[in-house]
């Protein structure tokens, strides 16, 4: 090991917890809430010194009360309230008023994960390590009920999210886009922290203005987090519908060209459509939407298969639910302009 590699991990082994800050945004996370927490504080002492904040987008259903009672156990835990509900405000709002004058990186640590043991430190070292800007990192999808485990087995693939490399990725490097993790504070401040107008994509929104700033992304594919799908057709298709219009909005914004992959939900949707209703004037127009089932059919029988699981025959719909309701989204978006 060299002398300037032995320096570097010296300084990671010293880092300083105060030089850290965590941060949890959450809204009606009962069911998973105290399992994150207690994941992130899962490794030795030096994670209970990091100042680690709840902020609470106004719930309704026992979150707030499980970290409350979460502070006893956990005195660097803090609880803040967001009024204005959004992810994006949760972050900007813990940075202005809870980072403390001497803290360096910014941990992000969403709700709906389990945490690997060490991970605000391995995100720390990570950033201190590369002198990134950003670090992110690929997400395990983990299911519990049996739609959660098809859309889990399919998510992490091309016909679910498109195998974007922090969809289950393993190969570490620069990227332009990642699941965010964590932040060089003195750029997120420099560069605005998040677009507080968008209620989803704020991340690649805001990956945008960094690498527009000269910054660079590293995606760390050693650190890991285990995420819990959406449960239901009409919660994934939410979702899947507000990251479209949130990825639309990103291509106004920035005069982004949308990548190929982002493109073929669009392709997908358009063409079952247009073949259902051309079909009674042209009926070999069916083989459209007829192709694109087929597709997802297979693709069930082929989870179900591999997993040796009847829930794997769902992950056709999951993954029709993911596709049409992205590129809804989007097409919304655009007609009805960036805003």
């Amino acid at each position: 090991m060299d002398a300037n590699a032995q320096t570097l991990d010296k300084a990671v082994e010293a880092l300083d917890p105060a030089r850290v800050f965590a941060v949890i945004p959450a809204f009606n996370e009962a069911r998973h809430i105290e399992s994150c927490i207690r994941s992130l504080m899962t490794g030795n002492e030096w994670l209970r010194r990091v100042p680690l904040v709840v902020v609470d987008g106004g719930s309704t259903d026992g979150t707030i009360e499980i970290v409350t009672s979460m502070m006893q156990e956990f005195p660097n835990l803090r609880l803040v309230h967001n009024s204005k509900k959004l992810q994006s405000a949760a972050i900007n709002l813990a940075v202005a008023e809870c980072a403390g004058e001497s803290a360096r990186f910014l941990v992000r640590c969403d709700a709906h994960s389990i945490f690997p043991a060490g991970f605000i430190k391995s995100v720390a070292s990570a950033l201190l390590r590369t002198k990134a800007a950003s670090v992110v990192i690929p997400m395990d999808a983990r299911g519990e009920t049996c739609f959660e485990r098809a859309n889990a087995w399919i998510v992490d693939t091309p016909l679910g999210s498109g195998g974007s490399a922090h969809r289950g990725g393993t190969r570490s490097g620069y990227v332009d886009h990642g699941h965010h993790a964590g932040f060089d504070l003195s750029v997120f401040r420099s560069v605005g922290g998040y677009d507080e107008s968008f209620s989803h994509n704020e991340d690649a929104e805001y990956d945008e203005r960094v690498i527009q700033a000269g910054g660079r992304i590293f995606l760390d594919a050693t650190i890991r987090k285990i995420y819990i799908p959406r449960g239901s057709v009409s919660a994934l298709a939410r979702q899947y519908y507000n990251y479209g219009k949130g990825r639309a909005r990103t291509v106004f914004k920035h005069g982004q060209r949308p990548k190929v992959r982002q493109v073929l939900p669009i392709f997908a949707l358009l063409g079952s459509l247009i073949g259902l209703v051309a079909a009674p004037f042209y009926p070999p127009a069916i083989l459209l939407p007829a192709g694109y089932l087929t597709i997802l059919a297979a693709a069930s029988v082929f989870i179900g298969v591999v997993k040796r699981s009847a829930c794997g025959l769902l992950a056709g719909l999951a993954s029709g639910t993911m596709h049409m309701s992205w590129a809804a989204g989007f097409i919304i978006q655009s007609v009805t302009g960036p805003r």
